[in-house]
């Protein structure tokens, strides 16, 4: 042997055991550069009884929440040592998830990401077949489900932040434009809205709101209901960046100065708000976290797994930020 220690030695610098001195580690790495060693990871896996993979479940990648936090997935796992396998769905309903399950298992996935946002009943499985999973799985976007881990952003906080710095601007009639209600995301963010007028004193009517889709497109058609139905609205919150944009063009073209006759806030804080005109106030989730810290909790859980410790479902909340720019105040 090279570096003069034993295989075993090597071994544990290899795994990076704790059981060797700080000189020994040093030797030992120096020796594996010069050789330009690769450890095996088929070799590794068998030793240990794990892939050192992970399976993915994603769907939606056209839109920019679900492709930035399968990117945060992507870093997370390299940063850890787990290569990713990943099914994306055809579509964000999709009911007959067993089949797809039972793939990932059969390539002896450590452990399941399930990235699918949480859209009308599509998580519906997991009330029927979650106990026969065996290995550890974590949701992202997705209320919390009974026996089972998740990450989410605080959609419901996060737009409270919106409502009350429009409040705190002076504005009293405040509209919204929700994305989809079966997202449950948008259904956090409008009832934050409606919770925290409601709280000031102002509840809101169903006349001062309207339903997009997220795209730019819908929130142009939802702000001109709006205008119909809610003329005297001085603020809007917009339930994405996206659709916030179609609102900041319409306004402009209507001759309405923003913010002087309307405040505008959006949410995600997608990289171009900040080049909007004017640039846009919006509520900053961080997606690529989101990935990252769901791979996070996976590993710990399939740690906590390989050495027979229970597994206590955990639900992790990251914390969404206001962004504060040109459409909502005047400087």
């Amino acid at each position: 042997m090279v570096a003069g220690v034993s295989t075993q030695t090597v071994s544990r610098v290899i795994n990076d055991r704790p059981d060797v001195s700080p000189e020994t580690r040093e030797r030992i790495l120096r020796v594996i550069d010069q050789l330009s060693y690769r450890p095996s990871a088929l070799a590794r896996s068998l030793i240990q009884r794990r892939s050192y993979s992970l399976g993915v479940v994603t769907a939606g990648l056209k839109y920019i929440g679900p492709s930035r936090t399968l990117n945060g997935i992507t870093g997370g796992a390299a940063e850890l040592g787990y290569a990713l396998i990943l099914e994306e769905l055809p579509h964000f309903e999709t009911e007959d998830v067993k089949p797809l399950l039972q793939n990932l298992l059969a390539r002896h996935v450590d452990g399941i990401v399930w990235a699918v946002p949480q859209i009308g009943d599509n998580h519906r499985w997991v009330r029927e077949s979650l106990r026969e999973i065996p290995i550890p799985i974590i949701f992202i976007s997705s209320q919390a489900h009974p026996g089972a881990s998740s990450v989410a952003v605080d959609n419901r906080a996060g737009a409270a932040l919106a409502v009350r710095h429009l409040l705190e601007g002076g504005r009293r009639r405040i509209g919204h434009i929700s994305g989809p209600l079966d997202w449950w995301e948008a259904r956090e963010r409008k009832l934050a809205w409606n919770e925290t007028l409601e709280g000031a004193g102002a509840p809101a009517g169903e006349n001062q709101w309207a339903e997009g889709n997220w795209s730019s497109s819908s929130g142009e058609a939802a702000f001109e209901q709006l205008l119909r139905s809610y003329p005297g609205m001085d603020a809007v919150f917009v339930g994405n960046d996206q659709m916030a944009l179609s609102v900041l063009s319409a306004a402009h073209r209507k001759g309405m100065r923003i913010p002087q006759d309307l405040a505008v806030v959006g949410f995600d804080n997608i990289v171009e708000s900040a080049y909007f005109w004017p640039s846009l106030t919006t509520v900053h989730q961080d997606q690529h976290e989101l990935g990252c810290r769901a791979v996070q909790e996976l590993a710990a859980q399939i740690e906590l797994a390989q050495s027979d410790q229970k597994i206590e479902p955990k639900t992790i909340m990251l914390t969404a930020e206001l962004i504060v720019r040109d459409s909502s105040i005047t400087r």
